[in-house]
């Protein structure tokens, strides 16, 4: 059971005060438009971040992710409910577990790749998972890493392994959601396995893979279940099926991608529709609603950070990191 709504109240206004320096669309423009990355970099530092005009692309992701843990750290002590703060730490989790399976089946090296923004450390799931140590992890995590490197070990496909990984994800983020008994929560629980469903339908049809092998792959814990999206996997069904829904703009163009249409516009649309739930919390005065807003606006801000510096930095033109941006929460 959730705390009390009332508990949130000192830690909904610093949050609701903070929003205004976020990244915004327009700050994201003005960063594209920029005269260089030395520029773009410093309009950055107005949301708080630090001077990152003299930075290499490492050390951008390095701030970036220094940012990151600074604001889970903050959070995890000051929400009411810690668990929020394992929402948005679960992905990071299983990006490393994936990562050190598929590091273990090419016979390289993980470490680069790993994150320190999971509940665990990114050396410390290497260490417990070399030592098939999974007791000391996450249950339901530790239980799906041990399968997740037994699928790999029998089949020699890392591919297989994240359909474990994927699914314990999502069964972790609802199972908080429902613990908290916030119905936001709940909800953007929900359009986070629905996104992540249509994702996987499209791309299995753009494949042409058969019904068996999108079994594998859909998740639980969206509105729309898995079997429904079974039986509607053509263009026109998922069409229809995601109808009268927040991912609806995103199933149409699901389908024209299905027809040699744009996927990256379909992903986009796809990611939108997720933040477009999360602008929910914006009606809502106190509450769990805030901090879950606040911490996603920030993944979004982060994400676009990254994609516009690095970009700008490997001289990317600036029409095509915009075409690959997804709508910022501020």
């Amino acid at each position: 059971m959730s705390t009390k709504k009332e508990a949130y109240l000192c830690l909904s206004a610093m949050l609701r005060a903070r929003e205004p320096k976020l990244l915004n669309n327009e700050r994201a423009e003005r960063m594209l438009d920029a005269a260089s990355f030395e520029d773009a970099a410093k309009i950055l530092t107005d949301c708080g971040y630090p001077d990152m005009s003299q930075m290499t692309a490492a050390e951008v992701e390095q701030a970036l992710a220094e940012r990151r843990s600074e604001i889970f750290e903050e959070l995890g002590r000051l929400s009411p409910d810690k668990e929020l703060v394992d929402v948005f730490k679960l992905k990071y989790d299983y990006h490393n577990a994936k990562a050190i399976i598929k590091a273990e089946a090419m016979g390289s090296d993980a470490k680069r790749l790993l994150s320190d923004a999971g509940r665990v450390s990114g050396a410390e799931l290497l260490e417990l998972y070399h030592a098939e140590r999974y007791s000391q992890l996450p249950p339901v995590f530790g239980k799906a890493t041990a399968e997740a490197r037994s699928v790999l070990a029998r089949t020699a496909n890392p591919q297989l392994s994240d359909f474990v990984l994927d699914r314990a994800y999502f069964e972790e983020l609802k199972a908080v959601a429902d613990k908290l008994n916030n119905a936001f929560l709940r909800g953007y629980a929900e359009v986070l396995s629905d996104s992540a469903n249509l994702k996987s339908a499209v791309r299995t049809l753009r494949m042409g893979k058969n019904q068996d092998f999108l079994a594998e792959v859909l998740v639980d814990g969206g509105e729309i279940e898995p079997r429904r999206i079974i039986a509607a996997a053509d263009k026109e069904g998922l069409a229809a099926l995601y109808a009268h829904t927040v991912l609806e703009k995103a199933a149409q163009l699901g389908a024209e991608a299905l027809s040699g249409g744009s996927m990256t516009d379909f992903e986009r649309a796809c990611d939108n529709a997720v933040n477009t739930t999360l602008r929910a919390a914006k009606l809502v005065s106190y509450g769990p609603e805030a901090v879950v807003a606040y911490l996603a606006a920030v993944e979004g801000e982060i994400q676009a950070a990254r994609m516009i510096l690095t970009g700008r930095l490997a001289g990317v033109r600036p029409q095509v990191i915009r075409e690959r941006l997804r709508d910022l929460y501020a």
